[in-house]
Formats: structure tokens, C-alpha cells, sequence
């Protein structure tokens, strides 16, 4: 008997099919989770890109606009749009995943997922309507 392939005569490998390097690409399921994992790298780019704009803006004035000029190249715009649509996949599948990640119980019953989830939801809409009226009232 061969001791590195593990099977002889008598013991015939056991039938395993190939499978594809992107099996993951024909569920959606699969896909979904997938994208959300690869949509970290982004909210992690939104994190430094907005940790290099306190640094501009803590320098002055003119290291503030020239970061402004940066941001408004084609790449970047580019770059940002495409991470804004990760960041919001990566909130709406994380929304919708929380009430499986967050039992919430009232009075000792379980409360429905659609309410932890519209919650989220409902959170998010009032934080961004401050966040808005905080930066397009003056």
C-alpha cells in the first residue's frame, strides 16, 4: 500500500468531482456573501480616506484644498463611487443579517426580524437626515 496516496488494490480512491475555483459565483447566496466580505476593504478605505481629511484639514488651509483637488480627480471619484456602492451593500445585507447576529426579546418573547431590521433601517434615516441638515444648513 502506498502511504501518500492512501489507497491500493484492494482500497480504490474514493470518487471526488472537480470543482470550479469560482463555484461561488453561480448561487447568489454564495455571491451575496462573498461581496459583503470583499466590501470591508471598502468601508476600511472610507475609514482612511476620512483619516487622511482630518490630517489636511488639522495641517491648514491650503494642505485642506489640496487634498480637495486630489479628491476630485477622475480615479478618486471613480474609486469613491464605487465604494459608496459597496458601503451601502455592505449596510443592507449587515441590516438585514442582524436579526439572525441579535436575538432581541421582549417580555420574553422573540421580537420579529422585521422589526430589528426596520429599526436599523429607521436609525440609519434619522442619522442621515442630522448628518444632512448639519452640512447643508450653512
Amino acid at each position: 500500500m502506498n502511504p501518500i496516496s492512501g489507497y491500493n488494490a484492494y482500497n480504490p480512491r474514493w470518487y471526488r468531482p472537480r470543482v470550479s475555483t469560482y463555484w461561488w459565483l453561480w448561487r447568489w447566496a454564495y455571491l451575496k456573501f462573498i461581496l459583503r466580505e470583499l466590501s470591508s476593504v471598502f468601508v476600511a478605505y472610507f475609514v482612511v480616506l476620512i483619516l487622511l481629511q482630518l490630517q489636511a484639514l488639522r495641517q491648514g488651509p491650503e494642505a485642506y484644498a489640496v487634498f480637495q483637488a486630489w479628491l476630485k480627480t477622475p480615479w478618486i471619484l471613480a474609486l469613491n463611487a464605487i465604494s459608496l456602492v459597496f458601503v451601502l451593500f455592505h449596510t443592507i445585507t449587515w441590516f438585514n443579517l442582524a436579526p439572525r447576529a441579535m436575538v432581541v426579546r421582549m417580555r420574553g418573547k422573540r421580537m420579529p426580524d422585521r422589526w430589528v431590521t426596520g429599526s436599523n433601517y429607521v436609525a440609519w434615516l434619522v442619522v442621515s437626515v442630522v448628518a444632512a441638515w448639519l452640512v447643508l444648513r450653512g
